[in-house]
């Protein structure tokens, strides 16, 4: 049985970079940065951090946020930007490029490039979520006698044009 009183939906946008030239390691530490931040807090935070993964780890953030509006405007609704927040950020380890090194009396030594797989979600916080709702059902609430009036306006419009013309005349 599904209750009317169900908890609004809160609009979130997801960001991937995959395959980042960058260890899992170092993109952890600036990551652990933005948890759980209000993402203009992130966007500055990620702007004077002095890492150089840092700049990609902004440009992940801000393509979620983008993604969370263009959802919100598919949706039909409206979004407060400074409403988001980072719900879940992560770093999975991409694979590795293996490599050699020359090493003297040829030999060769091996090494490794790593790679990263960066996520970046923000949501919508829940009391954001429940007020664009709320205001959402207000205004369609106060629109109702509005639209109505216009529709009737709009028949009497035309009625009276039809009056106007008069019944017309077949041979």
């Amino acid at each position: 049985m599904a209750s009317a009183a169900q908890a609004p939906l809160a609009i979130e946008g997801l960001a991937r970079a995959r395959f980042v030239r960058v260890s899992p390691q170092k993109a952890r530490l600036v990551i652990d940065l933005i948890r759980g931040q209000q993402a203009e807090h992130a966007l500055q935070t990620l702007r004077f951090t002095k890492k150089r993964i840092a700049r990609d780890i902004e440009k992940i953030l801000r393509s979620a946020i983008a993604n969370a509006e263009r959802k919100a405007e598919d949706a039909g609704d409206t979004l407060d930007v400074d409403s988001l927040y980072v719900s879940q950020c992560f770093v999975n380890e991409g694979p590795r490029w293996k490599r050699l090194r020359p090493a003297p009396m040829g030999r060769a030594f091996r090494y490794q490039k790593r790679t990263s797989h960066i996520i970046v979600e923000v949501a919508e916080h829940r009391r954001a979520a429940q007020s664009r709702v709320e205001s959402a059902a207000a205004e369609v609430e106060s629109q109702k006698g509005v639209r109505g009036a216009i529709r009737k306006a709009r028949k009497q419009i035309a009625q009276r044009q039809k009056q106007a013309q008069g019944p017309k005349k077949r041979k």
